[in-house]
């Protein structure tokens, strides 16, 4: 069966579409088969990521490795049973069309709580869950005292995750590997980051999640958006003599990938 990755966080802006773009682009530049689905059915940012590198290529004359991308079918209602949920059914019939085909399926989550969304997490092999380095983005997991310091107890998107891995535990499923992504930090080594990352990790002990680095801010991921391409690509581009920052960034992703330490993955870019 294909190992699933869904890539959640309740709060918008914290990089889950740039995550998600990134750890399937890399499984699939390592030779596996990642299939894609988009559950933010009004932004879709994954799904036009995944077009804009389709055309960009078709327009280019390039062949890129490129994860499969598969919409939500549509279910007819008249064929449910009663209290049965169509989303249920459009996000089952998904992953069963790319399972057979698919070493991995990537599911990125919308920045809101959702039905579909709340069944994903409960599919999840592997949560990511990119977090901003800040505390109104840590308020999500956790409410802390005015102190930033002591956790008074868990918060929404926390008790989500909980209900989801009690789901997969009445149904005989291996556990959840919860990995949280601290995205986005800035360079600067201030107090707010280390008060964020004493809390993060009482908090991982706490509800039990693994702490994997992510990515800082930087420009270049909003620059490669609008072809669809990753880090990964521009030396397939010709492009040489990458910056800093873009040498910084390809490290950031290789940390990652390692540190989500997926079944038969070795990373080799």
């Amino acid at each position: 069966m294909a190992h699933i990755i869904v890539v959640g966080n309740e709060k918008g802006g914290a990089g889950k579409s740039t995550v998600s773009m990134h750890v399937a682009m890399a499984l699939s530049r390592m030779g596996h088969k990642v299939g894609t689905l988009d559950l933010d059915l009004r932004q879709q940012t994954l799904c036009r990521y995944i077009e804009n590198r389709n055309t960009y290529m078709a327009q280019e004359g390039l062949s890129l490795p490129t994860p499969t991308y598969h919409d939500l079918p549509e279910i007819d209602a008249a064929s449910l049973e009663p209290g049965e949920n169509v989303y249920d059914h459009r996000l089952s019939a998904a992953v069963a069309t790319l399972e057979p085909d698919s070493d991995f399926i990537l599911i990125d989550c919308p920045g809101s709580h959702t039905r579909l969304s709340q069944v994903a997490h409960s599919l999840a092999d592997t949560l990511i869950t990119p977090l901003n380095d800040s505390f109104v983005d840590f308020d999500l997991l956790a409410h802390v005292d005015t102190d930033g310091e002591t956790i008074k107890g868990p918060s929404v998107y926390a008790s989500m995750v909980w209900n989801a891995r009690q789901l997969r535990a009445q149904a005989g499923l291996d556990p959840i590997d919860w990995v949280v992504v601290r995205n986005r930090m800035g360079a600067q080594n201030m107090v707010n980051k280390q008060k964020m990352e004493t809390a993060i990790a009482k908090l991982s002990r706490r509800i039990g999640f693994r702490i994997a680095p992510g990515f800082n801010e930087r420009v270049i991921f909003r620059e490669l958006f609008p072809r669809g391409l990753t880090l990964l690509d521009l030396r397939d581009l010709g492009v040489k003599g990458l910056n800093i920052s873009n040498v910084a960034a390809r490290q950031e992703l290789r940390d990652l990938i390692k540190a989500l330490n997926l079944p038969n993955v070795t990373v080799n870019f």
